[in-house]
């Protein structure tokens, strides 16, 4: 399958200017909304523009949104997370933050970047008169797509935020103070917009009409559907989930890529149980994902950061035989001389010549055939065996265990070769706590963990558990810290936004 990478193309001045303070800037283009939006190409630049924001489009800003700074809200501040190091990612480790958590004030900001390129897009290719009928509702559909998946991640983190789309672009307020939409507001927006945006995406870009190549990484008919799947998912209506994974799963687009190992690695840009990913070039586009991830002193992955880590806790959940288990760095000499590994028990001191690491880095996206600085990697947003652990979930409430629940489940576990689970051995609540431990053991570092802790009531249960097994305190209290913080300068702009019941 030929592969491509999603490139940024922004639609803005190409301004040059010198350093000498006497010299007039030369001005090679000036691209407005009056000028910019005249052809395909130009609807094509603004729709490119909006796949950049899931990732900081910018040099220097290699590290945004699913570029790696997303997954210390989603993963670090869980019972599978953990970060060595204070300040921000630190706060989240611990269960500490506040309102003037930078992580979270970036993210805030990296949503809503892209949110304003999607009402962007959406208003200014509605007005184009120099594209086809069909053109305009796929790069519509497109950026609905976009924009529904950055609400998602919203409410996820935040609950109810400010609903802005294309609309108020017509007569925009911006010194308006607007309140936040609750999330079953938002719910009904996505709903509405998820469904019109299925039924206009195709199903891949193979020989596509509009785009001519094998455009892969856009939005697809099965990427709406997964989403919207995973927004009723969230709000527990169980059948809904069971529809539309089972849907998606007879789209017959998606199947289990054969090595978990192999589904990450660098090289392997795109496959078949891709549903939407972000996709990077370590020589255009590059992300530092594998400098956060990959770890300190090791004689291969050199010069990285052992940053957004997993705890050794849930590390030793892990089966032998799961090839799960392989995708960390438990245990490797050094360059520094010394052997790192974990520690036979809490607070025990190393010998000469061992260093007792703090927490275990992961290959996931730190593979060691990786030299760069920047990286390639993909991150996969949406994939297929998160479609079977929903639908095995979904059935599982609608109905209690069943063979079908226990298959689908199966299948994840048997591309792993994990212990396999057997029907007459579960409950409906077992099974509940099988597929909560599946999806830890799948997904981690994959931006799922919290929003999987919360919908299952368990975000303080197995956070403070692990936090006091380890001697730190146990300080996640539901409903309180379902949602985070406000960032301080969001309510700063806008009173609106309070902090009263979540500080």
């Amino acid at each position: 399958m030929k592969k491509h990478t999603i490139l940024l193309l922004l639609l803005a001045a190409g301004v040059q200017f010198s350093c000498n303070q006497d010299l007039e800037p030369t001005v090679y283009s000036s691209l407005t909304n009056t000028n910019g939006y005249q052809t395909k190409s130009d609807a094509i630049a603004a729709v490119n523009s909006v796949y950049g924001r899931l990732k900081g489009p910018s040099v220097g800003d290699n590290y945004s949104y699913w570029a790696t700074r997303h997954f210390a809200l989603t993963d670090i501040a869980t019972d599978l997370g953990h970060c060595q190091f204070g300040g921000d990612p630190g706060q989240l480790s611990l269960g500490t933050w506040n309102s003037s958590n930078g992580l979270l004030q970036e993210d805030w900001n990296a949503m809503y970047k892209l949110i304003a390129n999607a009402n962007n897009a959406i208003f200014n290719i509605a007005k184009m008169s120099g594209i086809t009928a069909a053109e305009k509702a796929q790069f519509i559909a497109e950026a609905k797509f976009l924009r529904a998946s950055s609400y998602m991640d919203l409410t996820d983190a935040w609950g109810p935020v400010i609903l802005i789309t294309e609309a108020n672009l017509r007569n925009p307020g911006y010194l308006e103070q607007i309140a936040p939409s609750s999330v079953e507001e938002i719910d009904a927006f996505l709903i509405k917009e998820l469904n019109e945006a299925a039924d206009v995406l195709p199903l891949n870009y193979q020989n596509n009409p509009i785009y001519g190549t094998n455009d892969v990484a856009r939005a697809t008919k099965g990427a709406a559907l997964t989403l919207l799947a995973k927004l009723y998912l969230r709000s527990h209506d169980w059948q809904k989930v069971a529809t539309l994974t089972q849907q998606v799963m007879n789209l017959n687009q998606y199947s289990l890529y054969p090595s978990y190992l192999g589904l990450f690695k660098e090289s392997n840009k795109w496959c078949s149980e891709n549903i939407f990913s972000s996709l990077s070039d370590a020589n255009v586009n590059g992300t530092e994902l594998l400098n956060h991830f990959g770890p300190t002193d090791h004689p291969v992955v050199q010069n990285r950061w052992q940053y957004y880590t997993v705890n050794w806790d849930f590390f030793n959940t892990f089966g032998n035989e799961d090839d799960r288990k392989k995708c960390f760095f438990p245990e490797f000499m050094g360059s520094d001389g010394l052997l790192h590994k974990q520690a036979p028990t809490l607070g025990a001191q190393p010998p000469a010549g061992v260093l007792y690491m703090p927490d275990v880095a992961t290959r996931k996206y730190a593979d060691d055939e990786t030299t760069t600085y920047y990286d390639g990697h993909s991150v996969n947003i949406l994939r297929y065996a998160d479609v079977l652990l929903s639908r095995a979930e979904a059935l599982n409430e609608i109905s209690g265990p069943t063979s079908e629940a226990i298959d689908l489940i199966n299948q994840v576990k048997g591309r792993s070769h994990a212990k396999l689970l057997v029907l007459s051995e579960h409950t409906q609540a077992s099974l509940r706590d099988a597929i909560l431990q599946e999806r830890g053991w799948e997904l981690f570092y994959e931006g799922k963990r919290r929003a999987d802790l919360i919908r299952m009531n368990k975000y303080d249960v197995l956070v403070n558990a692990y936090h006091l097994r380890v001697g730190e305190a146990a300080l996640i209290k539901m409903p309180q810290n379902k949602y985070y913080t406000y960032p301080q300068s969001q309510v700063d702009l806008n009173p609106k936004l309070s902090n009263a019941d979540r500080q």
